[in-house]
């Protein structure tokens, strides 16, 4: 294989060059092969081993997992790694779709923790963190929340509500916000 630089790596991985042009390898991604060039540029910039298997990859936040799993990490998002993901890459029943996949068991629990209840339903999460209801505007920190900030976020059966210590907010399932604070 001739020498990549790493602007060629993450031109092979954002610009996506199609698998055969990049030669074969054993890594699956959305149900789809990727290149050796493309499992080559992933292990030069994350320093990492890329074992052949099955993964699924959310090109809108970052969060990759095994196929059937849950997610186990977070690498950039936007790259062009395999095909479309599916709502099933993570194989279970959760009823909460995040960014069209519906989570995991555990992924549900460890929301669980976080914020009480969860409202199954469609919601969106981006490279930051940020989320909230498909089509909505941003309801939910969970880096905050997982960081055990000074914030929080409740789910009640009529909305959210939730503050970052300086900004308080209700937040109402059909996008409707009322905010109040240092926002």
């Amino acid at each position: 294989m001739k020498q990549l630089t790493l602007f060629t790596l993450l031109v092979a991985l954002v610009v996506g060059a199609p698998a055969a042009a990049q030669g074969g390898s054993g890594v699956l991604v959305n149900g789809q092969p990727i290149g050796e060039a493309a499992v080559h540029a992933l292990e030069q910039i994350y320093r990492t081993t890329v074992p052949d298997g099955r993964y699924w990859y959310d090109p809108v936040s970052g969060l990759w997992g095994l196929e059937g799993g849950p997610g186990i990490g977070q690498i950039a998002p936007g790259m062009k790694l395999g095909g479309r993901l599916s709502a099933r890459a993570s194989g279970s029943r959760t009823g909460v779709f995040v960014n069209g996949r519906e989570i995991h068991y555990s992924e549900l629990a460890f929301l669980q923790r976080l914020y009480g209840s969860v409202r199954p339903g469609r919601y969106w999460l981006d490279h930051r963190g940020i989320a909230g209801f498909e089509g909505g505007p941003p309801q939910f920190n969970l880096r905050a929340a997982a960081s055990g900030g000074s914030g929080y976020n409740r789910n009640t059966p009529g909305g959210s509500l939730m503050s970052d210590g300086n900004c308080s907010g209700y937040l109402h399932p059909d996008g409707a916000t009322v905010l109040g604070g240092n926002c």
